[in-house]
């Protein structure tokens, strides 16, 4: 039997505990990029295209935007429960399929005028994009406790290139079925879904459990129970409130930018600043909530949708809008990628499923109400209906900063006692 002399030195063999963990966040990034790519598209062009098919009606102008918005709702459970008998992987390539078949609708739906066809391709692009949006729980889901606030970074800074492909794809192919307008991209758009199919099938993930494992498995507290943590209702409120905002300024920007007069090359390129701004704080978020704590970034994200407000109160240029829409993304950002942050301290590994899709149900109801009133909004006030969407945000994060508050209070005094 043989040893190591007395005193030589030992190999040290560093094994990173994340490893695994970054290599799935930087697939989820890449696959947020292409995939991601299809909000930014539905966004700028879906109330556009809305005006295109009803001509003058403006009402329901932002109805195929609520359809995107309602089909990212309404998929929201049942992809988390999906994903949980299929696999991360399998789960996240169907969805992708879905965009594919969302995407191709739309544009035919447009290259037949039919405005209701054109609602249910963009409520199914929305469904493919509700797996979209699990991306940041599945970077979560692996990694130390430290590297879950970076790994979701990580994920959401793929969006500042679906900031840029979205956009640029929606201009460049917006007139591909010319005389036919806005078709071109959606069909274009397909071709984004095709392209995450192949990334995501390169992920690696746990394989899903058996049904005799789920049999046996232990399920956790019951979803009322979970949702009743003062932690999860501040974070799911702090979340929809950052992310109904958004959506409801964002949505109807466009249009107020169209009855200001600008073209709709100027509205979409607000809107890729307006994503750009909301995805590239992600490659120093997880840093700034590693250091100063999540709660605190959150509340600078609402402070920021303050800014937001002001700029828009305070004149209707083109960089009024542009400045306006930039702070709505960066406060975004901050607000979202914080209060989801602290949602993922509220649940255990086998409630993670039912306490993701609860909170992504909630979440993206509210947004689809949002952007759906965004429209009703603007048709109301008319000429004021841009004032009077920036002025929505001041309640809206006075109670989610109030909401902070009372958890902080109530955690010192849990703490003293």
């Amino acid at each position: 039997m043989s040893s190591e002399p007395t005193g030589a030195p030992q190999a040290q063999i560093d094994i990173d505990p994340n490893a695994s963990a970054k290599r799935n966040a930087l697939l989820l990034s890449l696959a947020q990029a292409v995939c991601g790519s299809a909000a930014p598209i539905s966004i700028a062009l879906g109330g556009l295209a809305g005006l295109y098919l009803l001509g003058a009606d403006k009402s329901l102008a932002t109805a195929p935007v609520t359809g995107y918005n309602l089909g990212v709702a309404l998929m929201a459970l049942p992809a988390a429960m999906f994903m949980a008998r299929v696999g991360r992987r399998l789960g996240f390539m169907f969805g992708s399929v879905i965009g594919i078949c969302g995407s191709l609708l739309c544009s035919y739906a447009l290259i037949q005028a039919d405005f209701w066809m054109f609602c249910i391709g963009m409520a199914m692009s929305g469904g493919g994009s509700s797996f979209v949006q699990q991306f940041r729980f599945a970077a979560a889901d692996q990694g130390t406790p430290d590297f879950k606030p970076k790994a979701i970074s990580w994920v959401l800074a793929g969006g500042i290139f679906a900031a840029i492909i979205g956009p640029q794809t929606a201009i460049y192919f917006r007139d591909f079925f010319a005389p036919i307008e806005f078709a071109g991209a959606y069909f274009a758009g397909a071709f984004l879904w095709l392209a995450g199919v192949f990334v995501l099938s390169m992920l690696r993930f746990e394989r899903p459990a058996t049904k005799a494992e789920r049999a046996g498995a232990d399920k956790g507290r019951p979803l009322m129970e979970i949702m009743a943590q003062p932690r999860f209702m501040v974070s799911v409120l702090c979340a929809t409130g950052s992310y109904a905002l958004m959506s409801f300024v964002m949505t109807g920007a466009p249009l107020a930018m169209a009855m200001c007069g600008f073209s709709p090359d100027d509205s979409t390129w607000g809107i890729q600043w307006h994503v750009m701004a909301m995805f590239g704080p992600s490659f120093f978020t997880g840093n700034l909530i590693a250091r100063y704590g999540k709660e605190k970034i959150v509340a600078i994200g609402m402070a920021l949708l303050i800014a937001c407000a002001l700029v828009g109160l305070s004149g209707i240029t083109l960089g009024n809008f542009y400045i306006a829409l930039i702070l709505l993304g960066v406060g975004w950002n901050f607000g979202f990628i914080g209060a989801t942050a602290m949602l993922t301290d509220c649940y255990e590994p086998s409630e993670k499923s039912k306490a993701q899709g609860a909170n992504d149900f909630i979440l993206f109801g509210f947004v689809a109400f949002g952007s759906f009133m965004s429209g009703q909004t603007l048709n109301t006030f008319g000429e004021g209906g841009w004032d009077a969407i920036n002025m929505v945000v001041f309640p809206v994060v006075a109670l989610c900063l109030g909401s902070l508050g009372w958890l902080a209070l109530k955690t010192r005094r849990a703490t003293a006692s």
